[in-house]
């Protein structure tokens, strides 16, 4: 009964301590600076609808801070506009704008200094320097923010959502656009990316580095200056994400660089300069996604090996694979490659004999790229026909032993 009762007590005292402060124009208090100052951790700062040019704001308390009819704070092109230097904080609600610009200290929108369980959520960030910024925070979520900017150069533009060196982050449901990097993660772990939508980057619509044990799903990465670069990290699982329209001469859907122990499954790559880019992977499984009207569905480099690459469809690309080497290191198995020619006499779905989805035109175009002036010439196809009855280039061993006579239903 005792402990009853100063439980009882305690949760009193708490929902007295807990109080709500109204800002804004026809407010008692009109500044969300004084606000701040007058609040304890706990505390709900409403922020009523106005245009609020105070500089930069600080939160250093525990606090709930809310914008109702998304009151806008403005930066004026100088200040970073929002701070979080303290954990334990919610923001929600806001529309941020006008960040300054600079290159050593990366002024945002938004900034969480060194903080944990930090959220902010359903806030518009635009024309900001650098959007929203997680640094060496601890289980903080970004969700359902509309992030964008007009950038046209990466060299002044930030990146729309950045978070280093952090853990068990959720970035979920934000869309984000105009920025040099979508979203940008270095040395951030057991984190999960789900739900966004990242498009019209300068660079990247989502960029990779260090990054161990995370996951990325059911995101759209469309019209980036390259989709997405994983690089010099392990564990990452990759499911369910579309990657459309990443053209250049050096762009594609998915660029992999030094990464290994890795899934990628159940992914859409459409109209990409490469689906797939690989290069210095290892133990990576690719399975189950569709590769359609790309120029090339999959560039693996000779650096890479002890990759599988099954049970995927390969429709209406230019070239389905292509290599810089002759040695075959991967595995390729029970794939669909609309170019198949073969036959099924015993009618179980699988071609009777391998497909060789490495073309003679492919290897040559890798070594002198001005080949491609010849692509589809008649000379061009007839290498190619010759090459199949009479391989001499391609390697013997660039084969699907297993190729699907159907498209796979995914």
């Amino acid at each position: 009964m005792r402990l009853f009762l100063i439980l009882f007590f305690a949760f009193c005292f708490q929902m007295v301590s807990c109080r709500t402060i109204h800002v804004g124009k026809k407010q008692e208090i009109q500044s969300i600076k004084q606000g701040i100052a007058l609040a304890k951790n706990n505390d709900t700062l409403y922020v009523h609808p106005g245009i609020y040019k105070e500089g930069n704001i600080i939160i250093d308390k525990s606090i709930v801070f809310l914008g109702i009819g998304y009151p806008i704070l403005d930066g004026q092109k100088k200040f970073e506009v929002l701070s979080v230097k303290a954990s334990n904080v919610m923001v929600q609600g806001f529309k941020l704008v006008n960040s300054g610009h600079a290159a050593l200290d990366d002024p945002c929108a938004v900034k969480v200094y060194n903080q944990s369980n930090v959220q902010i959520i359903n806030n518009k960030v635009l024309d900001n320097f650098f959007g929203i910024y997680i640094q060496n925070g601890n289980d903080c979520m970004v969700k359902g923010n509309v992030i964008v900017s007009n950038g046209t150069q990466e060299q002044l533009i930030g990146n729309g959502i950045h978070c280093w060196k952090s853990t068990n982050l959720k970035i979920i449901g934000n869309k984000i656009k105009g920025h040099r990097d979508g979203i940008y993660f270095e040395f951030v772990t057991n984190s999960v990316i789900w739900r966004n939508s990242s498009t019209h980057n300068v660079r990247y619509g989502l960029h990779f580095m260090f990054s161990n044990d995370d996951s990325y799903i059911t995101n759209i990465f469309a019209h980036n200056g390259a989709g997405v670069a994983v690089m010099f990290t392990k564990n990452v699982k990759m499911f369910n994400n579309y990657f459309q329209e990443n053209w250049g001469d050096s762009a594609y859907g998915l660029l992999l660089k030094e990464i290994s122990d890795s899934y990628i499954f159940n992914n859409k790559f459409s109209q990409n300069t490469s689906g797939i880019y690989m290069e210095g992977t290892t133990r990576v499984k690719v399975e189950k996604n569709v590769f359609e009207a790309n120029g090339w569905g999959m560039k693996i480099q000779a650096s890479c090996m002890d990759n599988e690459v099954t049970a995927n469809n390969f429709v209406k690309n230019t070239f389905d694979i292509s290599t810089n080497g002759s040695l075959v290191l991967n595995t390729f198995n029970s794939n669909y490659w609309d170019k198949y020619e073969g036959y099924d006499l015993n009618k179980d779905g699988i071609g009777d004999v391998p497909y060789h989805p490495l073309s003679l035109f492919a290897v040559l175009t890798e070594n002198t790229p001005s080949a491609m002036l010849l692509y589809r010439s008649f000379m061009i196809t007839l290498l190619d026909k010759s090459e199949k009855v009479l391989p001499s280039i391609t390697p013997d061993n660039f084969e699907d032993k297993t190729p699907l006579m159907k498209i796979m239903p995914l």
